[in-house]
């Protein structure tokens, strides 16, 4: 080998070696990949309970904010653009007879939100407005209902809640209501949906509102799909397959129903519905707590009982759900039925403290585009799962409400 080309070789090995120091991993590649991802797709999440927090300590969503998970300042560094902010009304409300007056307040704040900042935020009833607050750079806050106890038995209702907003409802919470049964309840007064229930379904669809499955028991889950001349959704449930016997998630029968429907199934963050250690630790904390209670004379209503999950930690850490953990809900629903009947419904600032590092609050959805990419997913179908999907099922159920309005 003569000095010349040997002096070449040294030369070209030494650039190669600088070269693939300084090149980007795959890893980087995804990072950054994902960032510009979320500037400039659609990431709509479907359920995020800021409304009830600020009814509850009032902070102005509009500046950064010490608590909770959503603001406009993290909305941004997320970039997230239509946020479903959720009027939730607690299943005590309908027995105490101010459902519909606890309703009311919390649409209240959310366009008292629109208003005082609406270089921020603007009102979005339908997938067209939501579109069209992207594209003027603004966060499109829409609107979902958790609970369909406001109704209070007047079908009027529904449409009532449609022209203040609402774009979906869930029928039920925790408890079983005038509507329908819940996942949460053991009591099962209707075995699915009561009579008013499955005539609420109708009139959903005839208003153009989604219909939620989340927190509704199976029986009233099938019923309301079976009922549903529109594409369905889940807000804000995960895989039953992760956690087996948590009626609150969605099973694998449900998950092909609703798919097979055209509708979609948006992946709750919290650690409980993500992973059954979490889930058993939650009822694990509340057997703890129920005997806690008995020993020392507190009943449900005594603000005690809520410290006790803070008490029950020290001892007890909690098994916090991670990124990888999320993500693999998403590829189980893929996997199950496509990439185009999956998307998000975080639970930001309804899960307490329970969600997985790089999933805090708002600011985090690089984070899981990230992951989404490194699964092999191209950056079309990661739009989709992050807002594509749920914009389609909402633009069918206004269609169906204008073919129905049309045919009358």
């Amino acid at each position: 080998m003569n000095k010349g080309f040997r002096q070449l070789l040294v030369f070209v090995t030494a650039a190669a070696a600088v070269f693939a120091a300084s090149a980007p991993s795959a890893d980087e590649d995804h990072a950054e990949a994902a960032r510009e991802l979320a500037r400039n797709a659609m990431i709509v999440d479907t359920h995020i309970d800021a409304p009830y927090r600020i009814k509850m300590r009032w902070e102005d969503l509009s500046a950064r904010t010490e608590n909770g998970e959503f603001d406009w300042v993290r909305a941004r560094e997320g970039g997230l653009d239509t946020p479903f902010l959720v009027v939730y009304t607690p299943p005590r409300t309908e027995e105490e007879g101010t459902s519909f007056q606890v309703a009311n307040t919390l649409f209240d704040h959310i366009e008292a939100l629109a208003g005082r900042a609406p270089e921020k935020f603007v009102l979005v009833r339908t997938a067209a407005e939501a579109e069209q607050a992207f594209k003027d750079g603004r966060i499109g806050l829409a609107i979902g209902m958790e609970n369909g106890s406001p109704l209070e038995g007047k079908l009027e209702n529904v449409a009532y809640f449609k022209e203040r907003g609402a774009s979906y409802m869930s029928l039920a919470h925790g408890k079983a209501n005038h509507l329908s049964d819940s996942s949460y309840d053991e009591e099962r007064r209707w075995n699915g949906l009561s009579d008013f229930g499955k005539q609420v379904i109708a009139e959903m669809n005839r208003v153009g509102m989604m219909v939620d499955l989340s927190h509704l028991s199976d029986e009233a889950a099938w019923d309301a799909l079976n009922l549903s001349q529109a594409p369905v959704i889940a807000s804000h449930s995960s895989a039953r397959h992760f956690t087996p016997g948590f009626e609150r998630n969605i099973s694998d029968e449900l998950i092909k129903a609703v798919a097979d429907g055209g509708g979609v199934i948006q992946i709750n963050f919290g650690s409980s519905f993500i992973k059954q250690e979490a889930q058993q630790w939650f009822d694990d904390m509340g057997t703890a707590r129920e005997a806690w209670m008995e020993q020392n004379g507190i009943d449900e209503h005594d603000p005690r009982r809520w410290e006790f999950s803070g008490l029950y930690r020290e001892d007890h850490p909690f098994p916090y759900a991670d990124l990888d953990d999320v993500v693999a809900h998403f590829k189980y629903v893929i996997d199950l039925v496509g990439v185009e009947h999956v998307g998000i419904g975080s639970d930001f600032d309804g899960v307490g403290d329970s969600l997985p590092e790089g999933l805090k609050d708002v600011s985090g959805y690089p984070n899981l585009i990230e992951r989404l990419l490194a699964l092999g997913l191209s950056e079309d179908e990661v739009k989709s799962i992050m807002g594509g999907n749920l914009l389609r099922v909402w633009r069918q159920a206004g269609a169906f409400a204008k073919k129905a309005a049309a045919a009358e």
